[in-house]
């Protein structure tokens, strides 16, 4: 299958763009010449939208997935929904609000592995709330753990994206927070996540959508700790302020 060009990588906040056809699979999916819709990956669930076609008609996007690799990137209509022939241009658009919430967890997702800065044995990002698993044996308080997190977001660090060469992620180990999980390696560069003018709040490789200061965040709050096994913790964010 064709690569498709993934816009988001460069601009998160792109909504709306044009695209062609490039093939339709077995399964009914859509492949484009290139995409605003994110795939699934890392935890981050894929885009969901519609595809405006030059009559007006539309094809509603139920799933955003990858195929045999990340340089493919599939459109997965809704049920019943009508197949674009190949060539067609089409205008896409996704739902915004639901990408902005989940642009804003992901990015609140960064700030908990800097105020727990351990080993990260598995995360998912939601809508509404996410969660993130430590290697830790320590007893924090969920309270603390939230007004730290509520410091780094009202200090309104920016939030920006850098390439570095496979190399020097080699050379910089502390880089990669996930126990289990390396970025993937063949391509050359690694896509770093940033907080901070200089990097200084966190820099970890990530491949998924952001908003571009901390305060875009907004209220947040740990809403539970769960002991998962001898050394291993759940943290659960939820938007809004921390419950009286």
């Amino acid at each position: 299958m064709p690569d498709t060009q993934p816009l988001f990588i460069e601009d998160a906040y792109l909504s709306t763009a044009e695209a062609r056809v490039v093939a339709i699979n077995e399964r009914g999916g859509i492949l484009l010449d290139q995409t605003c819709f994110y795939a699934t990956s890392g935890g981050q669930p894929g885009d969901t939208g519609f595809l405006e076609r030059q009559d007006g008609s539309r094809i509603d996007i139920a799933a955003t997935v990858n195929g045999l690799s990340k340089a493919e990137i599939i459109h997965v209509p809704a049920n019943g929904q009508a197949v674009p022939d190949v060539g067609e241009k089409l205008t896409i658009h996704i739902d915004w609000e639901r990408r902005y919430r989940l642009m804003r967890m992901h990015s609140a997702c960064h700030l908990l592995t800097v105020v727990c800065p351990y080993p990260i044995t598995g995360a998912s990002v939601g809508e509404n709330e996410s969660r993130i698993d430590f290697d830790m044996s320590e007893v924090v308080d969920k309270v603390s753990v939230t007004e730290e997190l509520m410091a780094l977001v009202n200090a309104n660090h920016r939030i920006f994206t850098q390439w570095i060469d496979e190399g020097e992620l080699i050379a910089r180990p502390g880089l990669v927070k996930s126990k289990n999980v390396r970025p993937p390696s063949g391509a050359g560069r690694i896509r770093l996540v940033c907080i901070g003018d200089d990097s200084e709040v966190d820099s970890q490789p990530c491949g998924g959508t952001h908003v571009s200061e901390t305060a875009e965040v907004g209220a947040i709050h740990i809403g539970k700790i769960e002991k998962k096994g001898r050394e291993n913790r759940r943290f659960r964010i939820r938007f809004g302020d921390q419950p009286k």
